[in-house]
């Protein structure tokens, strides 16, 4: 495995536009990451770079210390699992994950009992003298991940959407044998999704972009309690994070009337809105110091959940409650309170 550093790496197409912005980004040994973002974001663009199937226009690629921006993919001892599995439908199972190894000159006597191994790892133990196009969608992309562990010299494990095609029911599994072969592996995993649930579920850390720039990175906490700006608050979260205008008046902040209290130290000039998340507004009494007058407009109930829609004087939020709470009839006058919320100011996180 390896350190993965993109130094000042950006990629532009002939008319000058980029679709990936000069960055510099360092993976690090042995951690899973996740590339979160719309399609066009860039996502795939730095995967496909690191890999060495695409030349950048600009900056380096460096696996340590070694340069490898135009070193050759075979060259490069990385995995790759893409969006559609890519198998050998005439091999058996147990073909297609000794191929990389018979590649490599290993002797059969070595080859055998890793395969065996990491086939028992994948739950593929008992298709293994099965041709590969009698498989499911599923048991195929566990073949494309089982040909890049099997090998003992890969630097990393690059994924590009590898769940986009699997039945729903099936992608809680994969994922699981995903997570399954990391922990056994512990080699660089990036992930790259535009699918939140995935990215929370799956990596140690999360790289957000948009427009060819990360915006963000950090743990899945951190990204959900703390996003650096309303593009995340709201790209992060079913729904995302709520934004709600504050009227100023010189030092003060208010909404729906009442003064906010918890105020950053140093409030920039211009307006401020409030930042929470549907999951951080609750009921609470009429009395309470802290809370708003709220009245409920609608309920979507989503089974283990319900997500409501309140109004707060002339401003609307989003709450999400757990289905053993109970929810007043809608148009009842009722309080909420903000358990926890940010501030932000021209998109960007107010730091305290």
């Amino acid at each position: 495995m390896s350190r993965i550093h993109l130094r000042e790496l950006g990629h532009s197409y002939a008319d000058g536009v980029y679709a990936l912005k000069p960055t510099d980004l360092v993976f690090e040994h042995g951690k899973t990451y996740a590339l979160l973002g719309p399609s066009g974001c860039g996502k795939t663009t730095m995967l496909n770079i690191i890999s060495g199937l695409l030349q950048p226009s600009e900056g380096r690629v460096f696996f340590d210390e070694q340069d490898m921006t135009v070193v050759p993919t075979v060259k490069r001892n990385i995995a790759q699992v893409f969006q559609f599995p890519v198998v050998y439908q005439s091999k058996t199972v147990f073909e297609n994950l000794a191929f990389p190894l018979q590649c490599r000159s290993w002797e059969r006597s070595r080859i055998t009992p890793r395969v065996n191994e990491i086939a028992d790892m994948l739950g593929l133990t008992s298709r293994l003298g099965r041709p590969a196009r009698d498989l499911t969608v599923d048991e195929k992309q566990l073949i494309s991940l089982g040909r890049g562990l099997v090998r003992d010299d890969v630097a990393a494990i690059l994924m590009d959407e590898p769940l986009t095609v699997i039945d729903p029911q099936m992608k809680f599994e994969l994922r699981r044998r995903i997570k399954q072969a990391h922990t056994y592996a512990r080699v660089t995993v990036i992930y790259v999704t535009h699918d939140q649930n995935e990215a929370m579920s799956f990596a140690d850390e999360i790289l957000v972009m948009k427009d060819g720039l990360v915006v963000q990175r950090g743990t899945p906490e951190a990204l959900f309690e703390r996003p650096a700006n309303t593009y995340v608050g709201n790209f992060i979260g079913s729904p995302g994070m709520n934004f709600l205008s504050l009227k100023r008046s010189g030092d003060s902040l208010s909404l729906a009337g009442k003064i906010i209290s918890g105020l950053p130290i140093a409030l920039p000039e211009g307006d401020i809105t409030l930042g929470v998340r549907p999951e951080h507004i609750s009921f609470t009494d009429a009395s309470d110091s802290n809370g708003f007058a709220a009245i409920i407009e609608s309920i979507e109930d989503h089974g283990s959940v319900r997500i409501l829609d309140v109004l707060i004087g002339d401003v609307r939020a989003r709450m999400k409650l757990a289905r053993e709470t109970t929810v007043p009839p809608a148009a009842s006058a009722l309080t909420v309170r903000f358990n926890r919320f940010c501030f932000y100011a021209n998109e960007q996180l107010i730091e305290d």
